[in-house]
C-alpha cells in the first residue's frame, strides 16, 4: 500500500543497491550498519541526503518543525537573541534542511536587532546547499550576503550553534546483546538481497559503550558513536557561545527501556514509518532516536557546560512561542487557525511535544537561557 516510485526514482534506487552491495563485496561479504546507513544516506550523487529527491514537507517523506510555521524558527530567534547582543557572535547551523530554518531566524533577529555578522550553514549535500541558496535569495535577498555556506566546522567559532535534526540522520551501529556477549549486526548479502548478520565487535569504542549498557540477552538496540564524534568536534570548534540541539530521543533509562527491545531504527519513505531499513535504499531515510544521556556525556567529555535538557514543548514556551502566536489576531480566522495548528503539533504530548527534546551547551560566560528557565530536566540524564 506505499506510494510506488517513479520509474527514475526506481532506477536511481537500483543504482544505490549496486553500490551497497559493491560495498559489501569489496569488504569480504560484510559491513557493519553503520557503514551501510553512511552510504545509503551520504554516498556521493547516490545517497538519500546526497541525491535530488524532495525530502521535506508534504511532497517529500517527513515535515521538520521549520516547515510546519515559521514561528519554530523566529522563537529560536528570541532564544538565542541575547547571546547574539552580548557576545557580538555568529550564528551557524547544521544541515540547514530547505532553507526554511535560516531564513525565520534571521528574518526575526532582524526584527530584533540581533542580525549576526554572519550566518554560517554547514551543508555536506551539493542539492540541499542549491536548494538553501534559492530559499534565501528568494525570501531574505537583502541578507543574503550575511549566509555563508562551510565545507567543514571553522577552526574557531563564537556564537550560537544549532542542528535542528541532525544528531537522528548520522550512522548508528546496531548492537545485539546475547547470554554469551554483545555482537555488532551487519549487513551481509543473500544472493542480490541485502541480510542480517552478527559478528563479534571488534572496535573498542564500541565495545566498551555496549558492555557499560550490560542489557539483557536479546536486547537490540543503537549505540551512535558517530553524535559522539560531532559533538566533540563541535566543541573544539565553540570558542565561546552555544549549541543547541533539538531532535527527537530519549534519556537512557528510557531509551534502553525493556520494552524498547528492538531498537528505534526506522526508515521513512512517504510519510510511512517503516522498519525494513533496505527499503528502496536511497529514496528512504534513515534514523534513529538520540540517546540525551550519551550526547550529554559526550558534550561534557568534551569540555562543555551542559546548559539545560527540555522538552521541546517546554523549551518553545518559555522562549516565547504562544506571545509570538498570539501576534497574529485570533479574530483573522485564515491567518491565525493554520499557525494554532501547527504550534499545537509543536507542543502537544501526543504529537512532537513531548517527543522532542532540547539540549544545550556552553563555553564561556553566556546570558541565562529562556527556555531552560522552567521544567529543566538535566536531573534525567
Amino acid at each position: 500500500m506505499l506510494p510506488a516510485p517513479s520509474p527514475d526514482a526506481l532506477a536511481h534506487s537500483r543504482r544505490v543497491a549496486a553500490h551497497l552491495r559493491a560495498l559489501i563485496e569489496n569488504a569480504g561479504g560484510w559491513i557493519p550498519f553503520s557503514r551501510y546507513m553512511e552510504a545509503a544516506l551520504y554516498a556521493p550523487g547516490l545517497g538519500y541526503y546526497a541525491a535530488g529527491a524532495m525530502k521535506f514537507g508534504a511532497a517529500g517523506d517527513f515535515v521538520t518543525a521549520p516547515e510546519l510555521t515559521p514561528l519554530f524558527g523566529r522563537t529560536l530567534a528570541h532564544a538565542i537573541a541575547p547571546l547574539l547582543a552580548e557576545s557580538g557572535g555568529e550564528v551557524l547551523e547544521l544541515g540547514a534542511g530547505s532553507g526554511r530554518l535560516a531564513v525565520d531566524l534571521l528574518g526575526e533577529l532582524e526584527r530584533l536587532g540581533a542580525l549576526p555578522a554572519r550566518y554560517c550553514i554547514l551543508e555536506v549535500s551539493a542539492d540541499l546547499r542549491e536548494r538553501q541558496q534559492r530559499t534565501i535569495a528568494r525570501a531574505l535577498p537583502h541578507l543574503r550576503e550575511r549566509v555563508q555556506w562551510l565545507d567543514e566546522l571553522p577552526a574557531h567559532f563564537s556564537g550560537a550553534i544549532l542542528g535542528n535534526e541532525v544528531l537522528d540522520a548520522l550512522p548508528v551501529d546496531l548492537v545485539h546483546w546475547t547470554a554469551d556477549a554483545s555482537l555488532v549486526r551487519g549487513v551481509a548479502l543473500d544472493g542480490d538481497n541485502f541480510a542480517w548478520q552478527d559478528r563479534r565487535i571488534a572496535d573498542p569504542l564500541l565495545h566498551a559503550r555496549a558492555a557499560a549498557l550490560n542489557l539483557a540477552p536479546g536486547y537490540l538496540s543503537e549505540i551512535s558513536l558517530a553524535a559522539d564524534a560531532l559533538i566533540a568536534a563541535l566543541a573544539q570548534s565553540l570558542q565561546r557561545g552555544l549549541l543547541l540541539l533539538i531532535d527527537y530521543g530519549f534519556a537512557a533509562s528510557e531509551y534502553y527501556h525493556p520494552q524498547r527491545h528492538m531498537g528505534t531504527l526506522r526508515a521513512h519513505y512517504r510519510h510511512h514509518s517503516l522498519d525494513d531499513p533496505f527499503y528502496l535504499p536511497g529514496l528512504a531515510d534513515l534514523t534513529a532516536h538520540v540517546d540525551f544521556s550519551a550526547a550529554a556525556r559526550a558534550g561534557m567529555v568534551a569540555g562543555l557546560e551542559l546548559a539545560g535538557y527540555a522538552s521541546q514543548a517546554g523549551f518553545l514556551l518559555n522562549a516565547g512561542l504562544a506571545e509570538l502566536l498570539m501576534q497574529t489576531p485570533p479574530a483573522d480566522a485564515a491567518a491565525y487557525l493554520p499557525q494554532a495548528n501547527a504550534v499545537q503539533r509543536l507542543v502537544s504530548p501526543a504529537e512532537m511535544g513531548e517527543l522532542f527534546k532540547v539540549i544545550g551547551f556552553a563555553k564561556g560566560a553566556i546570558p541565562p537561557l529562556a527556555g531552560f528557565a522552567r521544567g529543566d530536566r538535566r536531573h534525567t540524564l
